[in-house]
C-alpha cells in the first residue's frame, strides 16, 4: 500500500520553534512527528510514501536519509519553488501514487492513535472513493454528511453552506470536523486534473466534487486521541497525552 505525507508546512504558529526545524520532525515525546506518521503508516503495511518538502526542506531529506529511509521506498514531491496546498501537493504526486489501489493521505503535524486498519476496512467496505477521518470535535468549518456520505461544507462563524446538491440536502445533515486523514482512490486523480488552479485545498475539491464522488466520513469505534500539534498549547497536549499527564 502506498501514502502521502503533508511535510511542507511552514509552522509559522509554532514560532519560534520552527524557525530552524520544520514542523514535520518537531519532537513530541522525544519522537519527530514524521517519524511517528512513518512508523503508523508501516504498521498498516505501507511500503512505498510520497512526501512534500518545502520549510528547510533539506533538513527533512536529510533525516529520512540518517534513518535509512525507514526501510522503506520514499519519494520527496519537492514543493520549494512554490507551496501547492494539500489539493496541489496530491495532485503534483500523481506520478508516485497512481495505480489500482487506494493510498493513505496523512498530515505530519496530526498525533493521533485511532485505529488505522479499521478506517481501511471502512473506505473498502464502502466501495468509497474517498473516505475521511471525522469527528463531533468543536471547530469553525464542518463538512456535511448525509449518513455517512459527505454532501457539503458549512463555516459556523459566518453560516456560509456549500454544496453541489439543492441547499435542502444539508439542513439536516450531521456537522463533522475533518481529521486531517484521507483514503484515496487514484481515480480521484482524473477530477483533480480537472481543477484549474496549480494551488488548491482539497477542502473546497471535495466539497465541489461530493455529488460526483462517494466521499464517505470515518468515526472511529473505538475512544482515541487526536491532536494537531500545529500551536503551542496544542503541541503541549500531545506531550502531556505520551507522558500520561
Amino acid at each position: 500500500m502506498k501514502a502521502m505525507i503533508f511535510a511542507a508546512g511552514l509552522g509559522t504558529r509554532l514560532r519560534p520553534l520552527t524557525d530552524n526545524c520544520p514542523k514535520a520532525l518537531i519532537k513530541v515525546g522525544g519522537i519527530p512527528m514524521l517519524e511517528r506518521v512513518i512508523n503508523k503508516l508501516k504498521s498498516v503495511g505501507v511500503t512505498e510514501m510520497v512526501i512534500n518538502v518545502h520549510h528547510l526542506a533539506d533538513k527533512i531529506k536529510d533525516f529520512l536519509e540518517e534513518r535509512n529511509y525507514f526501510d522503506c521506498i520514499i519519494h520527496i514531491s519537492d514543493e520549494r519553488e512554490l507551496l501547492l496546498d494539500t489539493g496541489g501537493g496530491i495532485l503534483n504526486a500523481r506520478r508516485w501514487l497512481d495505480g489500482s489501489e487506494p493510498f493513505i493521505v496523512h498530515n505530519a503535524d496530526i498525533f493521533t492513535d485511532f485505529n488505522l486498519s479499521e478506517m481501511i476496512a471502512s473506505h473498502e467496505e464502502g466501495n468509497a472513493d474517498v473516505t475521511l477521518l471525522v469527528s463531533r470535535r468543536d471547530t469553525s468549518r464542518y463538512l456535511l454528511f448525509d449518513g455517512s456520505r459527505m454532501v457539503g461544507w458549512e463555516n459556523k462563524k459566518t453560516g456560509e453552506i456549500r454544496s453541489p446538491w439543492d441547499i435542502s440536502v444539508c439542513e439536516y445533515a450531521i456537522p463533522l470536523a475533518f481529521g486531517g486523514v484521507h483514503i484515496m482512490n487514484p481515480s480521484v486523480f482524473e477530477y483533480l486534473e480537472k481543477v484549474h488552479e496549480k494551488v488548491f485545498s482539497i477542502t473546497p475539491f471535495y466539497t465541489d466534487y461530493c455529488k460526483q464522488l462517494l466521499i464517505q466520513g470515518f468515526v472511529p469505534s473505538q475512544q482515541y486521541n487526536w491532536v494537531d500539534i500545529g500551536r503551542p498549547e496544542s503541541l503541549s497536549i500531545a506531550e502531556n497525552i505520551v507522558s500520561g499527564l
